[in-house]
């Protein structure tokens, strides 16, 4: 099996790769990535000998360099991959929970339009794996935290009562999938123009998940690049 077969590829258009890794992927090239804390911070990145360092505290990246991949580390938190096919502009997202409440992605979507002047009705974007709303059993607070942030509770939340022994399985579940793409569209961004790859990272094995294997597992990269 080759390093680029067992990339997830995403199809934004023309003039852009977009990819997550797989548990056996090797990057094709270098990706610049900021050192994540589950916040709401959006670096604007347009030198290719950014050093990791420089990004402590940023949960997204966004770039109108063209050769230039910025991308996220994910083990069930959502990665999402945008591009403004029009202004030639990309971003990744890391939208953990935490991130999904504090609307990281209408956060990036507002620096990409003060910045480089981008409309959110062009935007294309990508919600790569991540813990499933099958798989993500959170407590009462949490859907608290959404709901305290007016999220659709009625598209995003169900309770399973119970207690059937199954990991997972009972008590509160939030769809994150459901809850990023509900961002998305409140944006502006067309419904149409959003892909959800529907994997769920802790069933999957060929994703890395904190949930099924602890913190210290590896991580998954969702990666975009202009291409030149």
């Amino acid at each position: 099996m080759t390093t680029e077969s067992t990339l997830l590829p995403y199809d934004l258009g023309a003039g852009v790769e977009a990819f997550s890794t797989r548990r056996d992927s090797v990057l094709p090239y270098p990706v610049i990535l900021g050192h994540q804390v589950h916040g709401f911070r959006v670096a604007v990145v347009d030198r290719p000998d950014t050093k990791r360092e420089e990004l402590e505290g940023y949960d997204a990246l966004v770039t109108a360099r063209p050769g230039l991949a910025v991308g996220v580390h994910t083990a069930d938190c959502v990665p999402i991959l945008l591009y403004d096919p029009q202004h030639r502009v990309v971003a990744a997202v890391h939208s953990g929970w935490k991130g999904t409440v504090q609307r990281i992605s209408q956060k990036v979507l507002f620096v990409m339009k003060q910045t480089f002047g981008c409309r959110a009705e062009d935007i294309r974007a990508a919600i790569g794996p991540a813990i499933g709303p099958a798989s993500f059993q959170v407590g009462e607070e949490v859907v608290q935290f959404f709901k305290e942030q007016n999220f659709p509770l009625e598209d995003i939340w169900s309770f399973r009562p119970g207690f059937s022994g199954v990991p997972m399985a009972d008590g509160h579940h939030i769809d994150l999938f459901k809850a990023n793409r509900w961002l998305l569209e409140e944006a502006g961004v067309p419904t149409a123009c959003i892909q959800v790859a529907g994997i769920d990272s802790y069933t999957d094995p060929t994703f890395f998940s904190a949930r099924r294997e602890g913190v210290t597992c590896g991580r998954t990269t969702s990666f975009i690049k202009l291409v030149k």
